[in-house]
């Protein structure tokens, strides 16, 4: 396998997610660590059951704000090399993934942190709105580390 150069990846997509695809992307000859996030849809929160949710985006700005993300990730740590990001928009039952985040690295301890760093700032940061369906409501919910709620 050919060393390729850093990159930067984001798919915002309403097909179903693929841990293996993003794996595959962030894979490299030079870094024996490559560190995974997998988001999934579970079937219940506040003991109100989950059917499903639901994710909106602002797709420019999303992407806009994912790649001040990564240049935050590669001004903490230098040598991370690739970093790839999937979210999925639409409908996302319940097990499906949300969110996929590859990061790989020389080694585990940038690719890790990196990894948590990334989704605590998409969290944070990202115009991607979630809709949580219950058996008997729905409701638009905000992640309590965004920015723009005044709550952080």
């Amino acid at each position: 396998m050919a060393e390729k150069d850093p990159t930067d990846l984001v798919e915002l997509t309403h097909d179903k997610l693929s841990v293996e695809a993003v794996s595959e992307l962030v894979t490299c000859p030079s870094c024996g660590a490559i560190s995974i996030f997998i988001g999934t849809t579970r079937d219940s929160f506040e003991e109100k059951k989950v059917v499903q949710l639901e994710y909106e985006a602002y797709v420019p700005m999303a992407q806009s704000e994912l790649k001040k993300i990564y240049a935050d990730i590669r001004a903490r740590w230098p040598t991370i090399r690739h970093i790839c990001v999937h979210h999925r928009l639409g409908v996302v039952p319940v097990t499906d993934a949300s969110v996929i985040i590859g990061i790989s690295s020389p080694h585990r301890r940038d690719s890790l942190e990196a990894v948590q760093y990334c989704i605590d700032k998409l969290k944070a940061t990202v115009p991607i709105w979630k809709k949580e369906v219950y058996e008997e409501e729905s409701c638009w919910k905000e992640n309590m580390e965004c920015q723009w709620t005044g709550q952080s």
